[in-house]
């Protein structure tokens, strides 16, 4: 995740801008080296990639990401998810843009993706915010069909605290009091994405009420059957949480769980009305063993590269034949 000041640069000199013109639209392309060819039966299915806060999907570190994949399951194609073909707009829209638009254009592009399209099913790889980003591809459009979906680091039941801004940072700490006396504005929004999946405990009304994206991803205004339904879908839904992540409040977040700053109480999963009412098939999912909650040692985003070819032979692994159907 990149640093709010750096955040604020982009931010503020784009403010004027609307929505709809932040993200300039066009077609996904496939990696570059990779070659064009229909998915067989007996090749590992299509992974693909949706990069965090700050990040890009031409980034060093994805394409090193994308090589340890083919490495531990050898003929993995590999797709980054991109929301604009310039890396440097795709940067920006980590962090500025309408989270539900975002979704629908990754929804659209996958579905119309001369090989993605073609595929029984594929797997999903989320790092941090594109974890949960993810899941809402799962359920609002799932197609193609996602088979296994692990997240690392995500923030599935939002964020309680925006990030820390330094002692002598004067201009991310204007901007930080701005986000926190206006985070439920229609302004911040519908543009400002860590605002949109911003969560605090102590004040459930103002989230439930004005939240773009999150509560409804966790169908906490009411239960979307659709979205339960395809959540349920996956094969296995896997969420590493890093054990000294300090950039993501509260880290647990990253396993569903609820943190109050006034109590310093931690309520987990299966202690929540989400697991207890179903509202996502959480409890369908994990009384069927296709729930992990899985450890990553380090920080946020400190990923070691046993850990990541341990997962993906672990998860990626499996192939599919052309008539098999995520169920």
């Amino acid at each position: 995740m990149m640093a709010l000041a750096d955040c604020l640069t982009i931010v503020l000199g784009l403010l004027s801008c609307s929505s709809a013109a932040l993200l300039p639209q066009s077609p996904l392309v496939p990696s570059p080296n990779q070659q064009f060819t229909s998915p067989q039966s007996s090749a590992p299915l299509p992974l693909v990639v949706w990069h965090g806060l700050g990040d890009n999907y031409k980034a060093d570190g994805l394409r090193s990401v994308g090589e340890i994949a083919n490495a531990a399951n050898p003929g993995t194609y590999t797709y980054f998810i991109r929301l604009d073909d310039d890396p440097s707009s795709d940067r920006t829209a980590t962090f500025l843009g309408n989270v539900t638009e975002q979704v629908f254009k990754v929804c659209s592009d996958l579905a119309a993706h001369p090989i993605l399209s073609k595929a029984s099913a594929i797997n999903a790889l989320g790092f941090s915010q594109g974890g949960q980003f993810l899941r809402a591809y799962v359920e609002r459009c799932n197609r193609p069909p996602v088979h296994t979906l692990v997240t690392f680091g995500s923030q599935h039941n939002g964020i309680s605290e925006f990030q820390n801004c330094g002692e002598n940072d004067w201009v991310c700490q204007s901007w930080d009091c701005y986000l926190k006396r206006n985070t439920w504005s229609h302004f911040v929004q519908s543009r400002l994405v860590p605002a949109q999946y911003y969560r605090d405990p102590e004040d459930l009304p103002g989230y439930l009420e004005n939240s773009n994206f999150l509560a409804d991803i966790n169908n906490e205004r009411s239960v979307k059957v659709t979205y339960k339904e395809n959540l349920k879908k996956l094969s296995k839904f896997v969420m590493y949480m890093f054990s000294e992540d300090v950039t993501v409040v509260p880290k647990e977040s990253a396993w569903f769980a609820e943190y109050n700053r006034t109590s310093e109480e931690i309520t987990w999963l299966k202690e929540r009305r989400i697991y207890k009412e179903d509202w996502l098939g959480l409890q369908w999912m994990d009384k069927r063993k296709r729930l992990e909650f899985k450890i990553a040692e380090g920080k946020h985003m400190q990923l070691r590269e046993e850990l990541l070819s341990d997962a993906f032979k672990r998860y990626f692994g499996g192939c599919a034949s052309s008539d098999e159907k995520v169920s």
